[in-house]
């Protein structure tokens, strides 16, 4: 039973067993026949009136019902009798996510709700907390050069208390150093446990910016560091072309959103771009990312499955046969 595009993709351990399915089939086809058969005795009873008392009418398909739950059951029981396996999710171990936020002064324009800073603060803390709690997480905060805000951990009240603080130490200052913090984030990886040096956990970069690059180093060269360390660099472009910030005196600042650099570092890392214009689809965008970070797809018996089905269908056809029949099939 091979599947694609959403289809689930089950095979079985025991192919062999499904024959057990054909014996459903008959038993089907029996009280098919077992159906017909008393339905011709009846007509053969001659006194319609007491028929009619000794049999009071019912709904035809009532009486089939029970049936039909129990032969289902029973072709559930066989389908997982045959150990079927399908891919499922499993969470990495030592998986650690790094969230490199832009605290630069262009973070600071309110074309989103109250500004970017502060609707990318929010999504952020919803993010950890949507991810399995023994992923590690850490918070880089950038803007003319990058630091490690919150060194990646289980402890999501830690990180939180780290994304509130990136306004009142950090926020307005000037430049954009996406290579920076790429560099700061992977460095913060390597130092996640005494193996880290030696084997690195499975991580992931998401990386946040409104900007192109304007100092520090290189993204392009960061970018390649990341590729060879085999960490995906999953970049969020925030913001509208119509952002503006103040400056002294009152004078608006036009500061639009750019996302090119973020396009091409996330290509070249084999991470995924997105871009986000208001404080829902930024939230859509961690939500997609949230789903692929830090799992591997492996397949696995879910045979648990089929069996917990078939418990629930018995009991609806018990409970259909004693409501109508006051009895258990």
């Amino acid at each position: 039973m091979k599947g694609g595009g959403g289809v689930p993709d089950v095979a079985f351990l025991n192919p062999g067993r499904l024959w057990l399915l054909v014996g459903v089939g008959l038993l089907a086809i029996a009280y098919v026949l077992m159906q017909r058969r008393r339905s011709r005795y009846a007509v053969r009873f001659t006194n319609l009136r007491l028929l009619d008392r000794v049999a009071p009418a019912r709904p035809a398909w009532r009486r089939h019902v029970p049936a039909a739950l129990f032969l289902s059951m029973l072709a559930l029981l066989v389908v997982g009798f045959a150990r079927p396996t399908d891919e499922v999710r499993v969470a990495k171990e030592r998986a650690t996510v790094i969230i490199a936020v832009d605290v630069s002064a262009s973070m600071l324009a309110s074309d989103v709700q109250p500004d970017r800073l502060h609707a990318a603060k929010e999504a952020a803390r919803e993010f950890a907390d949507g991810l399995p709690r023994h992923f590690n997480v850490g918070l880089v905060a950038f803007a003319g050069n990058a630091t490690v805000v919150v060194p990646p951990n289980t402890d999501r009240d830690v990180f939180k208390a780290g994304v509130d603080r990136l306004d009142e130490t950090t926020a307005g200052l000037g430049g954009t150093a996406i290579g920076e913090a790429i560099t700061t984030s992977l460095d913060a990886i390597r130092s996640i446990d005494a193996r880290a040096t030696k084997d690195p956990p499975p991580a992931r970069i998401v990386l946040l910016s409104d900007g192109a690059n304007t100092s520090g180093r290189d993204p392009d060269e960061a970018a390649t560091e990341a590729d060879t360390a085999g960490i995906p660099v999953d970049t969020i472009s925030f913001g509208t072309t119509a952002g503006e910030i103040a400056r002294r005196g009152g004078v608006a600042m036009s500061v639009p959103v750019d996302g090119e650099t973020l396009r091409s570092v996330a290509e070249k890392t084999n991470g995924s771009y997105h871009e986000a214009d208001s404080k829902e689809e930024l939230r859509a965008v961690y939500a997609d990312i949230g789903t692929s970070v830090g799992f591997v797809k492996e397949r696995a018996d879910i045979s648990a499955r089929y069996i917990g089905l078939a418990l629930i269908v018995a009991m609806l056809a018990a409970l259909a046969s004693m409501l109508w029949f006051s009895r258990i099939p």
